[in-house]
């Protein structure tokens, strides 16, 4: 039976700049994609009512927008934050990380990024924004690749860089501290979701769990 909910644009955009670079641009676009698809991904998960979402449009594909405003914040200022490490090719993933009451991560979903640094041609973005579309709408019909959680569950975004910028040349690095965070001692499992390679960038999504030997001995 067709849905027939009403669903308006997504309001994330963020302004594009006249004369930026191929990198610029990628990274602009990418940290719109990345908004929205962490929001995607925390909606997936069941962690929040559906209540605290609602529907929008973004890139043609019906997504879900967070409703709350410190939730709508905290996701928008993280990725958003990234944005000057990102261009620069500094980022090699973002993560979405689920923990338990241990404070263990139960599952990741990683988003690993490689922003050519030596492409100088024109951006193509609608063709850019086609091959991320399809990240968005596999991502949705992932939820049997996933774990389910325990309601008490715990979740954070977490950047792993390739270097760190300078915290006295960026505000926006001073947002990333180093992270306490428990780790798995075995390496994990591995489940591809999507991913892309194009001249300007590189995009794979998958998701990590611990290994039937991490999950005994823990």
């Amino acid at each position: 039976m067709p849905n027939s909910k009403p669903t308006t644009p997504f309001s994330g955009k963020m302004e594009r700049k006249d004369n930026q670079s191929p990198q610029g641009e990628v990274a602009g676009i990418l940290v719109e994609f990345l908004e929205v698809a962490i929001t995607s991904v925390v909606y997936l998960k069941g962690i929040y009512p559906s209540g605290a979402f609602e529907r929008r449009r973004y890139m043609n594909v019906v997504v879900q927008r967070a409703r709350h405003p410190q939730l709508r914040e905290y996701i928008h200022s993280a990725v958003s934050g990234l944005l000057p490490s990102i261009q620069k090719g500094l980022v090699e993933r973002v993560a979405v990380t689920f923990f338990n009451t241990d404070n263990i991560p139960m599952e990741r979903f990683i988003f690993k990024l490689m922003v050519n640094q030596s492409f100088g041609s024109k951006v193509e973005e609608s063709d850019l924004e086609f091959s991320l579309r399809s990240f968005l709408i596999k991502l949705s019909v992932s939820q049997s690749l996933t774990t389910v959680l325990p309601r008490d569950c715990r979740w954070e975004i977490m950047a792993y860089f390739r270097s760190l910028p300078q915290v006295s040349t960026s505000k926006d690095a001073e947002m990333w501290i180093p992270t306490d965070t428990k780790q798995w001692q075995q390496p994990p499992l591995i489940t591809p979701i999507k991913s892309m390679n194009s001249e300007p960038l590189g995009l794979q999504l998958y998701l990590e769990h611990p290994s039937p030997a991490e999950q005994v001995s823990g």
